[in-house]
């Protein structure tokens, strides 16, 4: 099997951390997301994990480079058309055999094998509050019936929220490169959702497949809330002498922190400095300075220095925001 995941984005609804940071690498619970993407698939032993990079896709190759050894294949995507035209690199260079896409800044939770034994086509389907932002399915007997991205009057609220198998990808691969070759484009991009359309109505059978714990990670209070989650899910930090610890909490084993009230829902990243201050619901990114502050529901970037603050922050990589 091959997995395929899409990172070529730029992730501005992010900024100002994913200037200097690929979104996928953003700390999410002591981690890159890009780590809680990639750790469910290894026990699919995939003979290939192929990116699709952008933006920043130096970082993204170096850190999987660096952190796992399956084999890795990187595709440099030039022209940002969409989540379809980047599943496209990626099935032009990979043979006719069993292919999982799974997207780079969206953690789901569920055992993958399943999800791949579920059917020759399978779709990832969530409920969602707001089915305007989405693609969404119908679906019938156990099936996908039809497929609409980001419809006006939805008829449903289960969204295909970013996760796809195909047995025999090379329809999908057609069906993709008829919408280039063709123009066709919806709100200036090739949709993967026009192209899995395509091939409902030419008769291709798509298992739904609903997904209970979906968390998206595109834009800052959409980070926090994974946070919040993943967080609720582990182990809380030890104590720390001289500071209080409202659980969930993450503290990295070789942060420092000196005099704090941290938490709840408080991620302190590996290298981070934090004295005599309260955080909760925020993230302190790697290697970032906090001292003499209050924080809720911040994003701290990494390298950045923050003193004398009291309140919500986005403050990106190795900036400064000093109050004396």
């Amino acid at each position: 099997m091959r997995v395929i995941i899409p990172v070529a984005g730029y992730g501005s609804r992010l900024r100002p951390h994913t200037y200097s940071t690929n979104k996928s690498l953003l700390h999410v619970a002591g981690k890159p997301i890009l780590s809680h993407v990639l750790e469910p698939i290894i026990p699919l032993q995939p003979e290939e994990v192929v990116f699709v990079i952008g933006f920043r896709g130096e970082e993204v190759q170096e850190y999987v480079e660096r952190t796992y050894s399956f084999k890795s294949t990187f595709i440099r995507q030039t022209k940002l058309l969409g989540l379809g035209y980047a599943v496209s690199l990626a099935l032009d260079v990979v043979p006719d055999e069993p292919a999982l896409v799974l997207l780079g800044d969206t953690i789901v939770e569920l055992d993958l094998n399943k999800f791949v034994a579920a059917g020759d086509n399978v779709l990832g389907l969530h409920e969602v509050a707001d089915p305007h932002r989405f693609g969404i399915a119908g679906v019938c007997d156990g099936y996908i019936s039809g497929l609409e991205e980001k419809p006006t009057h939805p008829k449903g609220n289960l969204a295909v929220v970013g996760l796809y198998y195909f047995h025999h990808p090379g329809a999908i691969r057609r069906a993709l490169n008829h919408l280039l070759e063709s123009g066709r484009l919806t709100r200036g991009e090739v949709q993967l959702t026009d192209a899995l359309q395509q091939l409902i109505e030419a008769g291709e059978r798509f298992t739904a497949y609903q997904i209970d714990s979906w968390h998206d990670c595109g834009k800052r209070e959409t980070v926090l809330e994974t946070n919040r989650y993943l967080l609720s899910k582990m182990q809380t930090a030890a104590a720390i002498d001289g500071s209080r610890i409202i659980p969930p909490v993450y503290v990295a084993a070789d942060a420092r922190v000196t005099n704090c009230t941290l938490g709840p829902y408080a991620s302190i990243s590996s290298g981070a400095v934090v004295q005599n201050s309260t955080i909760r619901n925020s993230i302190v990114s790697p290697d970032a300075r906090i001292a003499d502050a209050v924080l809720e529901d911040s994003l701290i970037g990494a390298n950045a220095l923050v003193s004398g603050c009291a309140g919500r922050l986005n403050v990106g990589d190795s900036s400064e925001v000093v109050i004396t």
